[in-house]
């Protein structure tokens, strides 16, 4: 076993010989010297493990509002990385050749949980982003950095399509501070021959977020043409958010790029998300955003209370901010829902590719 390769706790040894993984939903069930679709999790001397830990596919140093979090430590910036490999098959993914990567490039920065958070502390980072491919694939590698993070009052930020079982989940969930889970579409016809997955699953995540965790999170929907933008997804899936979520968790409409095995789609027209945003306003969402466009006043924050712009917002950049300290408006005091921490960063929309070995230096 090599240093990049660790044993795992979530599998079960089958009647038949096979190893089951009970990471997610997939429940891939592997012979000796077999790889489950995520290909970072193997079966190796009669256990399941993970062959990514340590390595990543890279480093960036992003605002927060890229991930998209609008209402997490705004104007900040986060320390950004993933490895390779995933646990659905999306498409259209957008990061394709880093979460269907089948190997990690060797010019890739080998990257201890303690590198990273003392990385993002140098580079004055609020917070670390498992992004770019899902964390649900290097679960324990994932939960090493944010407790090292956690260690140096650095927060842990999971960009996640929410796949994944229940008792991993709630252990994952115990070391993160926020989330953003792309909700992919609202039937399970579009998870099952677009992502290879189950909506259900998904859903669960959410509710299990709201519900039994502290763990602040938003919600990304990517509006494909023809295939989940329509009137009807869009009313049941914003009408499920408010009454099993609740009105105040923040909804992101984005844009979608033909990419991956999906050329055939034309580009996302800005019409589209300020219809989605349109939608979700009217069905009760507060806090309904476009994304992946310049639209300040789809992308901006408004107060619930008097209505006034909170925080303005042009792509990732922030304009005039009527937040206190503790997220409350300046004017008539209602509270934003959100994490606040004084005045808002100054990063901007900046985007700053990081060697891990010369950053630390």
């Amino acid at each position: 076993m090599d240093r990049f390769t660790v044993p795992t706790r979530y599998w079960q040894l089958l009647e038949d010989g096979r190893i089951q993984c009970d990471l997610c939903p997939r429940a891939c069930k592997l012979r000796e010297g077999q790889r489950g679709v995520c290909f970072v999790r193997a079966r190796e001397n009669d256990r399941v493990v993970l062959t990514s830990y340590g390595r990543s596919s890279g480093f960036c140093v992003d605002p927060i509002e890229k991930k998209p979090l609008n209402h997490f430590l705004p104007g900040t910036s986060v320390l950004s990385f993933g490895t390779a490999g995933c646990n659905l098959a999306c498409r259209f993914c957008q990061n394709w050749d880093i979460s269907k990567s089948k190997e990690i490039d060797t010019l890739a920065d080998p990257a201890s949980p303690g590198q990273i958070a003392q990385t993002a502390r140098s580079l004055g980072c609020a917070s670390v982003a498992f992004t770019y491919n899902d964390p649900v694939t290097f679960h324990e590698y994932a939960i090493d950095v944010a407790d090292a993070c956690r260690d140096l009052g650095i927060k842990a930020v999971a960009v996640t399509a929410g796949y994944v079982c229940a008792e991993p989940r709630a252990e994952f969930y115990r070391h993160m501070d926020a989330a953003n889970v792309d909700l992919k579409g609202f039937t399970e016809d579009f998870y099952k021959h677009t992502c290879a997955g189950q909506l259900d699953a998904v859903l669960e995540t959410l509710e299990y977020l709201k519900h039994d965790t502290d763990v602040w999170f938003e919600i990304t929907n990517l509006l494909i043409p023809g295939l989940n933008d329509s009137d009807q997804e869009l009313e049941a899936m914003t009408s499920w958010v408010v009454e099993r979520l609740g009105p105040e968790v923040p909804m992101h409409f984005t844009a979608f790029h033909p990419d991956f095995k999906m050329m055939d789609r034309p580009h996302t027209p800005p019409e589209t998300l300020t219809r989605a945003r349109g939608i979700a306003v009217a069905n009760g969402i507060r806090y309904a955003y476009t994304g992946n466009v310049h639209d300040t006043e789809g992308s901006s924050t408004y107060c619930e209370g008097c209505g006034i712009g909170l925080v303005e917002r042009d792509w990732y950049t922030l304009g005039r901010y009527q937040l206190t300290g503790d997220g409350r408006c300046q004017r008539c005091g209602a509270a934003c829902p959100g994490v606040f921490a004084g005045a808002p960063g100054t990063w901007g929309a900046r985007r700053l590719p990081v060697r891990l070995a010369a950053a630390a230096r």
